[in-house]
């Protein structure tokens, strides 16, 4: 049995005080809005909790679907390295960006410069999506939806070239002999409606058109902060597993009333069942004590 953690939406701090010339773009809103209440709804300690949580599990691989960064500073590119270094080895690890890592231009190529290792496909090559990394019997996939955007929007996109690269990589696996589990990584939900307008992935429609050609086996996202699954139909009519996370840093108590927004992590199991994968999935989190604990199943099929 093969196990992968899936982790998101860490939104790393502290955020250190930016230069006057750095606010000089999106980042002076976004930087207004963490002192005004974004920074209180992200607690350092619940992340380590649940950073040591995941590692006393010992999960085979880690799956972690963007947000590390907040406004897109340099000084947050080495925060952000230090961080997936400590989930694990870039073999081990497996990073997709989000919008907050690509805030302003210049921000996402900065921050893939410094966390490149742990985007690279099986053959080392680094920055380039989607990227390919196996992994025991997975296939993993990485897209990166993390585009720069204007004030107040959060949006993503794949564009054309990463989608038809895509299906072809799925394509191909659906084709070996010993078919591995796709596992596709991205930040937004691909879903069409999966994210409110201005938050939303932009080509959702034509991404959910090649899963409906090429099919997985499980798609995880992030970006809404919170736990969620829904279903895109496959090539053989059965629905794919969208699986999006709540945000790892989570606050107790910061979006009170609001379901599956508690900070927490996913594990899933991989075994092979005659001809086809078998996954089962946990929800390992802050329990109303402030524990990490086991949080109970998620459920992966449709009524």
């Amino acid at each position: 049995m093969f196990r992968l953690a899936h982790l998101t939406d860490p939104h790393v701090g502290p955020l250190a005080r930016p230069r006057l010339r750095q606010l000089l773009s999106k980042r002076a809103t976004g930087y207004a809005n963490w002192r005004r209440g974004r920074s209180r709804s992200h607690d350092m300690a619940v992340l380590s909790a649940l950073v040591a949580d995941l590692r006393a599990q010992a999960p085979d691989h880690v799956a972690c679907t963007g947000d590390l960064c907040n406004i897109g500073l340099p000084s947050e590119w080495e925060t952000a390295r230090d961080f997936l270094a400590e989930l694990g080895a870039p073999e081990t690890v497996s990073f997709v960006p989000g919008n907050h890592d690509a805030y302003v231009r210049g921000s996402l190529e900065g921050l893939l410069e410094t966390c490149g290792p742990w985007t690279s496909d099986d053959d080392g090559r680094t920055r380039a999506f989607p990227y390919l990394r196996r992994r025991g019997p997975l296939a993993l996939i990485g897209l990166s939806s993390a585009i720069p955007t204007k004030p107040f929007v959060a949006s993503g996109r794949l564009g054309p070239p990463q989608i038809a690269a895509a299906e072809t990589m799925l394509r191909m696996l659906a084709q070996e002999r010993d078919r591995p589990c796709r596992v596709v990584m991205i930040h937004h939900p691909p879903q069409p409606g999966g994210a409110a307008a201005g938050r939303e992935l932009k080509d959702a429609r034509e991404f959910s058109a090649m899963i409906g050609r090429a099919g997985a086996e499980l798609i995880l996202h992030g970006h809404n902060h919170v736990g969620s699954v829904a279903f895109l139909p496959g090539p053989d009519g059965a629905g794919v597993p969208i699986v999006g996370g709540p945000s790892a840093s989570a606050r107790p108590g910061s979006h009170e009333g609001l379901p599956g927004r508690r900070a927490a992590y996913y594990l899933y199991a991989f075994a092979r069942e005659g001809g086809r994968h078998a996954i089962t999935a946990q929800r390992r989190g802050l329990d109303g004590d402030g524990t990490v604990t086991d949080l109970g199943p998620l459920a992966l099929t449709q009524d």
